[in-house]
């Protein structure tokens, strides 16, 4: 299996060099990569409770308007 491509680029002079991930920095990308799939998931996982007690307040016989009062 191949590395990912990095792409460097020298901002002064203009120069792009495009190269595989050395064992390193895939360490790294693979680690930030496991981190936003954690987040994505913890902010998903948040916004179904909050969707499913939503759904519980409205079944007791709130209306829209007093969920707004409630949850802002």
């Amino acid at each position: 299996m191949t590395n990912p491509i990095i792409k460097i680029v020298n901002v002064t002079t203009g120069e792009e060099i495009e190269r595989q991930m050395n064992s390193k920095e895939l360490k790294t990308y693979e680690a930030e990569q496991l981190i936003r799939q954690n987040l994505a998931a913890e902010q998903t996982a948040k916004e179904e409770a909050r969707s499913a007690a939503e759904a519980k307040l409205i079944e007791l016989g709130l209306t829209t308007e007093d969920l707004k009062a409630l949850l802002g």
